[in-house]
This record gives C-alpha cells, sequence and structure tokens, in this order.
C-alpha cells in the first residue's frame, strides 16, 4: 500500500469524527478570542487522535498546538473556528477546523515514514483580531517550513487575492443639548460621523483598483431630542499591499478629522487587533494542491478561464509572509449564497460540506505527501531553516 493510499484510508477511517467536529463548531458559533468551546473541541480531538497537545498557546486562552512526529521538515496546517456577529459560521470555518484537523491527523500517520513533524495549530479570532499574528509574534511558526488551510467558499479556486486590511474604531466626542430649544448649545457627534462618511464616499471616487472602504455605525445618540454627544463607527480599509493601505489610512484619516473640524467635535481613532498583510501564496505547493484535489472530482475552471478570483482579507496572509504557504478556496453549493449572509451559514452544514470536509482534508494530506517527497520542493523548503 502506498503512503498515498494509507492517508486515504486514515481520512476514510476518522471522516464521521471530523464531521461531528465540524457540526459541533457551527452550532456553537462564538467570536474571535472567545471560542472556547469551539477550541476546545479540536483539540480534544486531536489529542484522542494521538497528538502531542499544548493548550492556551501564546497566552491565547483559545490558541493550541498539536503536534506529531519528530522530522526534519515541518508542515502546520491551520485551524480557525471563530464566527461572525449575527450570522454564525457564514465563513464555513467549522468546515476549516474539521478539515485542517483531518489532514494533520493523516499527515501526522505518515510522519516517521516521510521524516515529517505535522502541527495543527488552533489559530483563534481570524475574523478581526488576528489570532495566526499573535502565534507568529510569538514564534509557533518559526521552525515551519510550510502552511496549510482550505477556506470554504461559492467556487473552487486556487487562491484568491487577498487585500491587507486594518480594522479600527472612530470615536467622536461633542457636546448634549436640547435638539429644539437649544440645539445651537450642543456639539454634533452623530453630524461629525456623518459627515466622515460623506468624505469616504467622495473619496471612493479616487480610490485606486484595489483599494476599499467599508463600515458601520455602532452608537451614534441616545434619543431624537438630545444632541449625540458621542458617535462610534467601525471601519475597515483594504488596498493590495501593506504599504498602499499604509497611504490609503492617511486619506481615511482626514476625512475623519474633517468630520471632527466640521463641527467642533473631536475624534479619536482606535485601531482593533493586528493588522493583516496581502498573501503571497507558494506556486509549488499550490499545484500540489491542485493536482490532489483535481483527483477528487474538483475542477478549476475559473481559474483556467481567467477570471478574476475573488478579493478577500485574512490573517492567513501574514503566515504566508513568514512561511510557505497556500489558502486555496474550497467550494460547496451555496445556491447563489455567498460568504457572510445566513445562506452561507446554513450551507456549511449539508451533506456536501460534510463531503467538502471530507474532501479538503484528503487534498491537505496528499498535498503534504507531495510536498514531502518532492526532492526539489523539499529541498528549497528546508534551506529557509
Amino acid at each position: 500500500m502506498t503512503v498515498e493510499q494509507r492517508v486515504a484510508e486514515v481520512v476514510a477511517a476518522i471522516g464521521d469524527e471530523l464531521v461531528n467536529v465540524s457540526h459541533f463548531v457551527h452550532a456553537h458559533p462564538e467570536l474571535g478570542y472567545e471560542e472556547f468551546r469551539s477550541a476546545a473541541c479540536v483539540a480534544d480531538a486531536a489529542e484522542g487522535l494521538g497528538f502531542s497537545l499544548e493548550r492556551e498557546s501564546a497566552g491565547l486562552a483559545t490558541a493550541f498546538r498539536a503536534t506529531m512526529g519528530t522530522g526534519e521538515l515541518h508542515v502546520v496546517y491551520c485551524a480557525e473556528y471563530d464566527a461572525l456577529p449575527d450570522v454564525g459560521h457564514a465563513c464555513g470555518h467549522n468546515i476549516i477546523a474539521a478539515s485542517s484537523l483531518g489532514a494533520a491527523a493523516a499527515l501526522g500517520a505518515v510522519a516517521d515514514e516521510l521524516n515529517l513533524t505535522v502541527t495543527l495549530l488552533g489559530t483563534p479570532s481570524e475574523e478581526g483580531g488576528g489570532g495566526k499574528v499573535d502565534l507568529i509574534e510569538a514564534g509557533y511558526f518559526d521552525d515551519a517550513h510550510a502552511a496549510m488551510m482550505v477556506h470554504p467558499w461559492p467556487s473552487e479556486r486556487l487562491s484568491a487575492t487577498c487585500l491587507a486590511v486594518d480594522h479600527f474604531d472612530v470615536t467622536y466626542t461633542g457636546k448634549e443639548a436640547h435638539a429644539s430649544a437649544a440645539p445651537f448649545e450642543g456639539l454634533n457627534a452623530l453630524d461629525a460621523l456623518n459627515l466622515a462618511q460623506v468624505a469616504l464616499a467622495m473619496l471612493r471616487q479616487q480610490l485606486r483598483p484595489g483599494d476599499q472602504i467599508h463600515g458601520v455605525v455602532l452608537e451614534g445618540g441616545v434619543a431624537a431630542n438630545i444632541i449625540p454627544r458621542r458617535s462610534v463607527g467601525r471601519f475597515m480599509a483594504r488596498a493590495l499591499t501593506a504599504e498602499r493601505l499604509r497611504e490609503l489610512r492617511e486619506r481615511v484619516n482626514a476625512c475623519f478629522e474633517a468630520g471632527a473640524l466640521a463641527t467642533g467635535t473631536t475624534v479619536t481613532i482606535e485601531e482593533l487587533g493586528h493588522a493583516f498583510t496581502h498573501l503571497e501564496p507558494d506556486t509549488d505547493i499550490l499545484q500540489h494542491y491542485r493536482r490532489a484535489a483535481e483527483g477528487l472530482g474538483r475542477r478549476f475552471d475559473l481559474d483556467d478561464a481567467g477570471v478574476d478570483p475573488p478579493t478577500i482579507s485574512t490573517d492567513m496572509a501574514n503566515v504566508s509572509l513568514v512561511v510557505p504557504s497556500i489558502h486555496p478556496l474550497l467550494m460547496i453549493p451555496t445556491h447563489g449564497a455567498v460568504n457572510h449572509q445566513p445562506e452561507f451559514t446554513a450551507a456549511c452544514i449539508t451533506p456536501a460540506a460534510d463531503q467538502a470536509v471530507r474532501d479538503g482534508a484528503l487534498a491537505l494530506a496528499l498535498t503534504g505527501v507531495a510536498v514531502a517527497t518532492d526532492d526539489v520542493l523539499r529541498a528549497r523548503l528546508l534551506s529557509r531553516s
């Protein structure tokens, strides 16, 4: 029996357990850095499959490191399990967690034969915050030679255009007043935020391709007859590269400052979590993934047709700048729904989604085997040590 066949046997044997993990995470949506039940579920499953487990990695309550094997080539699979507000697992992190768990277990079963160390990293707070950046800064990728994961999507794609992104809150502080009797005594914080958003809308006309700005109002006053003393908005700014993002933020911040200047209020901008970078997928690893996925019947027609890839942002991008990485998009049927919609949440718990868990696990595991046995690629990866 070949190594590939043994890997496939492992995924088949634990397939039901992987689906159970996916279903549990889906049923218990938790926000970033608060994924206590989900992280414990994935970590417990890894421990039960024979991994050596470290909990609360990098001082994060919901991060973990599970390791199998002691070989010279170190392959890392990243598990995500945080959810979105209101719409739950509308980005399919339940599928990500389960497929990475399965891939790590299957590759770990042949780690000694392939001279590998296999790690499953539990990485919290991908939806803002950036747990992978925390783990990078704590040294958890220092000895890694390759890092991988798959991400559910409505179509099969080898990669996405991953934009660098900042997350930040903008708070205006003014002065209350009676909105009818003495509005001139107030300083309207909501007006300041509205003016800033008008300025952002006008700025959008001159944004370069790849630049994006979006946000929501979190707080805008307490009563219609009281001039709002305080307003708060949560925003994201994105660009093709980290350098472009810094340039964009100068203009974006000026829009917020203009709102304060026009209304006599004060403004503070609070950065949330880590900045995410652009992503640089490793083309050699990605080609091995493609062959593995196509062997399971998956097709990359959109890539072959030259259709522009979708735009996303992820802290896996930060990983790609320090470790050769891939982040392909794994198709699940969504019947027209896109990520971050409640219909996508529902699509992540169907029989087709369960098959995607199995396919994702096997494709990633077979990619790990291919990386380990590709002498030229292996030598290149090891040369980075």
